[in-house]
């Protein structure tokens, strides 16, 4: 997929292409964060996506690279996506990873394994897939189901949304 190749160039924000969903798409507010490593390579890319009328963060995605330290999660906790969502939301209840199930999704062309993760808060909707370029994408949503068709919404986002200043 042409999509998932990393950039030759020295990008101003992160080294890999961002996968989410276009700002144009969503009907809302659009922020970005970037995890630094101490050498100042960016070890991540999450975007969070908040409804109009200050209904609060409806979903956040995720894009962490081989070798970020947020991958790295114990055996039944959430995923430092799920963590921001309910960050975002100051919602400071104790939630684990109950099961998971893997489901095939085409994606245009390509067969995408999604990993849907069940949590024991059952408003939270979350699933990661493995981009080819070893970037793990998750996505985690508040009281709204993840369907197939988002997975057609998704689509590298421009170098410019990345860059300080």
């Amino acid at each position: 997929m042409s999509f998932l190749r990393r950039r030759s160039a020295t990008p101003a924000g992160p080294d890999f292409d961002v996968l989410a969903m276009d700002p144009g798409d969503w009907p809302g507010n659009l922020g970005a964060g970037l995890l630094p490593a101490p050498d100042g390579s960016c070890q991540g890319v999450f975007l969070r996506y908040d409804l109009f009328g200050g209904r609060g963060p409806a979903m956040i995605i995720g894009n962490l690279p081989d070798g970020s330290p947020a991958r790295e999660v114990p055996e039944g906790e959430i995923p430092f996506e799920v963590a921001q969502l309910l960050l975002a939301l100051e919602n400071d209840e104790e939630i684990t990873v109950v099961g998971a199930e893997d489901v095939p999704v085409m994606q245009g062309d390509n067969l995408l394994i999604v990993r849907r993760l069940k949590l024991s808060e059952s408003r939270i909707s979350c699933v990661q897939f493995d981009r080819s370029d070893g970037v793990l994408v998750t996505i985690a949503a508040w009281d709204r189901p993840i369907t197939d068709d988002l997975y057609a919404l998704l689509k590298p986002l421009p170098a410019e949304l990345f860059q300080q200043g």
